[in-house]
């Protein structure tokens, strides 16, 4: 029994990275997408040709709508004026505080 186990190991050896390069998570084609890079790979003996690669599942993200413009603030009242805006509120595009000098919310007044 003592001979037999080294040759039952150097039978295995060369299978065994086969065994060990994944944990799971391939698809019925042997393929996956690596967590790490994000590239789609097959394993195993399929052919090229008789393998489809299943689609890439799409990342969930919390924010899916693009970044707001930032707005700046009008220089002056005579800018906002000139743009149609006055009187600007607070919360609006192009409101400021330097707009609003008796602080009450509304600019250019």
């Amino acid at each position: 029994m003592r001979r037999l186990l080294p040759a039952i190991l150097l039978m295995l050896l060369p299978t065994a990275g086969e065994a060990l390069a994944h944990g799971g998570g391939l698809n019925a084609q042997g393929c996956h997408t690596n967590r790490k890079t994000g590239d789609y790979h097959c394993h195993g003996k399929t052919s090229s040709s008789s393998a489809t690669p299943a689609p890439r599942p799409q990342r969930a993200t919390t924010n899916t709508l693009p970044p707001a413009p930032q707005v700046r603030a009008f220089r002056n009242c005579s800018e906002a004026r000139a743009a149609g805006a006055a009187p600007v509120r607070r919360g609006d595009p192009g409101y400021g505080p330097h707009l609003d000098r008796d602080n009450d919310g509304i600019g250019c007044e």
